[in-house]
């Protein structure tokens, strides 16, 4: 199902996600709002691919003796593959990979997410 998923890359702040259409309450018993499949404001899903997070300025002198490093840094984001995540759908981008459904969704659009950490 998901072994083509990672020939994906995801850039930047943005996270893949698969939705999960037929859930109305997470694992851990936290129920979901009534009828938010209804209006689609809110969607969730399990988190397969992050991006590397928030890239960071560069803190070198402009100095030409020194040299520059060409490794871009990252902020990293707070979520991680496997967290079930609630979502804003208008900053949502839907595509269809291999017949299948996913979001491309900004870190800053996601709600809440339920980590099962043991």
């Amino acid at each position: 199902m998901t072994a083509n998923i990672e020939k994906l890359i995801v850039v930047g702040d943005r996270v893949l996600i698969k939705p999960n259409d037929a859930i109305d309450r997470t694992s851990s018993g936290l129920y979901l709002p009534a009828g938010y499949k209804d209006k689609e404001n809110i969607q969730s899903g399990y988190i397969l691919k992050c991006g590397p997070g928030y890239p960071l300025p560069s803190m070198e002198d402009g100095e030409v003796w020194n040299q520059k490093s060409n490794t871009p840094r990252y902020l990293p984001l707070q979520v991680q593959p496997g967290d079930l995540a609630l979502f804003l759908q208008k900053n949502a981008i839907e595509i269809k990979y291999n017949n299948e459904k996913y979001f491309i969704v900004p870190q800053n659009a996601i709600l809440l997410v339920e980590r099962d950490e043991f």
